[in-house]
């Protein structure tokens, strides 16, 4: 339960995917104008995150890596279908996006208008692979770690999200100079949020 929790603090802080990995930038950059948008989005990717990762780790240890399919026989223990790992896991993505898609549509409107674009572009955010990937490459030894990583990651990249939103939002009526104005302005409180949040490396658990 411990190790669980630790994953799933790590993910939101200390191994944030936009300040430590920065993944999902142009998401990030792009829908962080106002912050009901930013919500919109990221509640968005921390429903896709926390049902794909699951799914893709089940995928991974009973279906793909070598000696998944042990379960199916003696006969099928040695087959490996790893090298379909990137087209199964963009294809349970892209179900979920689509899913979520529908979901936005029928119930916020406004919102799906507001997001445009970027809500099914969700399918191809670099974010929401990565999350696939790095569960593939750490090697969880549950589907609760699996779970807890993906929400964990979600919420940070929602935390990441609604934060500069709400920062873009104030500095409309600060004195920023004229070349720094825009996207300018934005990386640079976006490096400094990252180092902020580096500091959260520190805590042990």
């Amino acid at each position: 339960m411990q190790e669980t929790l630790s994953i799933f603090v790590k993910g939101i802080f200390s191994e944030n995917m936009i300040f430590a990995y920065f993944l999902g930038m142009c998401s990030y950059l792009a829908v962080s104008k106002t912050v009901k948008t930013a919500v919109g989005l990221g509640a968005a990717v921390i429903f896709v995150l926390g049902i794909t990762v699951p799914i893709n780790y089940l995928l991974e240890n009973y279906v793909l890596k070598e000696g998944a399919l042990a379960w199916l026989g003696e006969g099928y223990a040695d087959i490996n279908l790893s090298f379909l790992s990137f087209i199964m896991f963009i294809a349970v993505i892209a179900s979920m996006v689509q899913l979520v898609e529908m979901l936005v549509e029928k119930f916020a409107p406004a919102l799906y208008g507001a997001l445009g674009i970027f809500l099914p572009l969700i399918a191809v955010n670099c974010a929401i692979l990565g999350g696939a990937l790095f569960m593939q490459d750490r090697q969880y030894t549950s589907i609760g770690d699996a779970t807890a990583f993906g929400i964990g990651s979600g919420i940070g990249w929602f935390l990441a999200i609604v934060a500069i939103a709400a920062i873009r939002e104030k500095i409309k009526y600060s004195h920023v100079p004229a070349p720094l104005r825009g996207l300018g302005i934005t990386f640079i409180i976006t490096g400094l949020m990252g180092m902020a949040f580096m500091s959260f490396m520190g805590i042990e658990y």
